[in-house]
């Protein structure tokens, strides 16, 4: 897989998976950690989730034109990164009043515009030299893999430190039971009978008799608990700056090789230069409304994660919400695909088959240890799905691109990222039919659904798999066309122009909870399914020109 690739491609996947980690066990539990703390609404929690979302990669812009200037693309990174640090550790401080916390949001999403376009320019730098330009699309792939290998662990481990919080004060984890507490302290409660019933069920002392310190006592834990996972990402981000600090001589210096030419970036003639910006332009518009649908997957599906779907489930579906067992699962999967892959040698198929056995013997063992019925899931972990696809299916679509490539009948990038937004439009679809018979938040009233009018998981996890490959057709594509059409004295400002579109889609986020208790559910979904197909219907009316400056036409 990296055969033919530089090796600060290694040192950007490694730097960018620990920053990843830190940052996705963050979006895992932002909007429940605000409700759960705050008592906000969907809709304020919404908007403060989409405003944190929109200055992380608004904030890329101002860090691309620091790098253009300055030359200094590694430096810049570097410093972002330990912004970032700072910001999680302000959000591990338990007690941070909504000012406090608003504010350390800012420091982390200041950071991570230092870090994130800067890094993404550099991995483009290294392709620049003929030597590895033909690998630049693939590169941007396992780039992105890495992404996802640190962002699948950490909604496990937000959910493990924040579980492990609530056991040691004496409390088993109720997603519906922050909102439940706020009203009875706020003196609203609807229904006083299920609060009981719910309090008693976590309350492992068994009878509560003070609901009122119960409600005090379980918000305090529940909020402190998702304190200590953003400690968690705290030290993710140690792990990304050791990595970087140490390996960062394998990535190419601009400053370097301009003190030695004594020349500028070289400068394409206007001419070439305003074709290119006019069709990177033309993509960052689509890129809005993709990202706009996509991340509601850290907003309105986390919701419905948690007000909607089982709150457990059997032994066999139990297999993907354990860290232990879903791993054991994917390796008897990858012992399969090793096993029988014909390309590879004796040597991996023994492999594969050892893998199968000694996988598949856990995967076994855990199933018929199972409860049959009964085992606890959490909304967070739907997050790790996203990039447990990612990972698993990024082999796949190479492969796919791979043999097209061989056979003539690759699509241009551009090409891919509008079936990217067809596919986008399928994943919405299917979260509209599990929703079809579900009460809507604004009827609930406040109160929780009960367990019988809850779904299946398996209408988010086929939601999050169709989005996934939608993802993969998308995202590194936009990048790797980003770094491929920018001229060369504009290549950090452009990283920064796709992240300030990524932002702005990011910011539109606040229409899906600002819609959330005010339509039906399923009307909810159609909006992100209107958008996907009216993005790929524009895409696919400037294919031409698009293609044209990536020579394509």
């Amino acid at each position: 897989m990296l055969k033919g690739h530089p090796k600060g491609l290694l040192v950007a996947f490694f730097s960018n998976m620990g920053e990843r980690f830190g940052f996705y066990t963050m979006m895992a539990i932002l909007v429940l950690f605000l409700q759960a703390k705050y008592d906000l609404s969907a809709e304020s929690a919404g908007s403060i989730y989409s405003w944190f979302y929109f200055a992380i990669y608004a904030l890329a812009l101002i860090g691309g034109i620091l790098a253009d200037w300055s030359k200094r693309y590694k430096t810049v990174i570097l410093f972002g990164i330990i912004i970032m640090f700072a910001g999680y550790i302000l959000m591990a401080l338990p007690g941070l009043s909504q000012t406090a916390t608003i504010s350390s949001l800012f420091v982390i999403a200041f950071g991570n515009g230092l870090f994130k376009g800067n890094l993404q320019a550099v991995v483009g730098q290294m392709y620049d030299d003929p030597k590895y330009s033909k690998f630049r699309d693939s590169a941007f792939m396992i780039f992105y893999m890495g992404i996802n290998i640190g962002a699948f662990f950490a909604p496990f481990v937000a959910t493990g430190v924040r579980n492990w919080m609530l056991k040691t004060n004496g409390f088993l984890h109720d997603g519906s039971l922050p909102s439940l507490c706020h009203q009875y302290q706020n003196g609203n409660m609807q229904n006083l009978d299920r609060f009981q019933v719910l309090a008693d069920k976590v309350n492992l002392s068994g009878t509560v008799s003070d609901l009122g310190a119960f409600a005090t006592e379980y918000l305090e834990v529940f909020a402190r608990g998702y304190n200590y996972a953003f400690g968690i990402a705290a030290g993710a981000m140690v792990i990304s700056l050791l990595v970087y600090i140490i390996f960062n001589r394998h990535l190419p210096a601009k400053h370097v090789e301009a003190k030695k030419n004594d020349k500028e970036v070289v400068k394409m003639p206007w001419s070439e230069e305003k074709p290119r910006l006019i069709s990177l332009g033309l993509v960052f518009i689509v890129v809005i409304f993709f990202w706009m649908s996509f991340h509601q997957n850290g907003l309105t599906l986390t919701m419905f994660a948690r007000d909607y779907t089982v709150k457990a489930v059997g032994a066999f579906t139990y297999l993907f919400f354990d860290l232990n067992q879903i791993l054991a699962f994917v390796g008897t999967i990858v012992g399969i695909v090793l096993l029988f892959n014909k390309k590879l040698k004796s040597t991996w198929k023994m492999v594969g088959a050892a893998m199968i056995v000694g996988f598949g013997y856990l995967t076994y063992y855990f199933y018929s240890h199972n409860d049959p019925t009964t085992n606890p899931i959490e909304p967070e972990i739907f997050q790790s799905y996203n990039p447990l696809f990612i990972v698993t299916l990024t082999f796949l679509v190479m492969g796919i691109f791979s043999w097209m490539n061989k056979k003539g009948i690759e699509p241009s990038t551009p090409r891919k990222i509008g079936i990217g937004m067809l596919i986008a439009s399928l994943g919405f679809v299917i979260i509209l039919v599990g929703s079809l018979d579900l009460t809507s938040p604004f009827e609930l009233l406040g109160q929780p659904v009960l367990d019988d009018g809850r779904v299946s998981p398996y209408w988010l996890m086929s939601s999050y798999l169709i989005l996934t490959i939608a993802e993969l057709f998308l995202s590194p594509m936009g990048l790797s066309f980003v770094s491929k059409v920018s001229p060369p004295r504009f290549q950090g400002l452009m990283q920064g122009g796709w992240l300030l579109a990524t932002a702005l889609g990011n910011k539109l986020l606040f229409v899906g909870s600002f819609m959330w208790d005010r339509i039906p559910l399923w009307s909810l979904w159609l909006i992100f399914v209107i958008c996907c197909l009216a993005s790929a219907a524009f895409i696919f009316s400037i294919m031409k020109r698009l293609e044209k400056v990536t020579g394509k036409a």
